[in-house]
């Protein structure tokens, strides 16, 4: 990869007892993304495991699309220091991806709707540079208060996202 995201930027917390299948360092099938900033975008290096492919050795387009949403959210999350619910996204597949290629993937503000939801937009780039893949997605933007009433979010989540809102 051109960049060296993990030396150039800086980490954003993300603690390990989780599941989720995207981030989740303790999801044994999952993607166990990491993410990075610039504080202006949020970066991630992702090798698909082979688990994970669709045909032959392509990965699948529902990994894909997981991979945009991890890091739309997670940007969404570290640049308006918010939870977040994904509302919408949309999505287009530009060159195949295939398995065991290091990809960059990269999530940023497209625009901020109200103090209540945003529209983030995502990328993934091969070992080469070239896009992949992009999406847009609309995101309810949710203080910790309101996904604390709404049952959202159990108390350990959102300790877990205490560093990241507070930083």
């Amino acid at each position: 990869m051109k960049n060296n995201i993990k030396a150039e930027m800086k980490q954003i917390p993300n603690r390990g007892y989780h599941k989720c299948f995207g981030c989740g360092p303790a999801n044994p099938s999952g993607l166990k993304m990491k993410f990075f900033t610039d504080e202006a975008s949020v970066f991630s290096p992702v090798t698909v495991p082979d688990h994970l492919v669709g045909w032959d050795n392509l990965v699948h387009g529902g990994v894909l699309s997981t991979i945009l949403d991890e890091i739309m959210s997670w940007s969404a999350i570290y640049l308006f220091k918010k939870l977040i619910l994904t509302k919408s996204m949309t999505i287009d597949f530009i060159k195949p991806v295939f398995q065991g290629m290091e990809l960059k993937a990269e999530g940023n503000v497209f625009e901020k709707r109200s103090n209540k939801e945003a529209v983030m937009q995502g990328r993934i780039y091969n070992a080469e540079g070239v896009l992949c893949t992009k999406s847009k997605g609309t995101f309810a933007l949710l203080n910790p208060k309101v996904a604390r009433k709404l049952k959202l979010f159990s108390a350990e989540a959102l300790k877990d996202f205490e560093p990241i809102l507070k930083a």
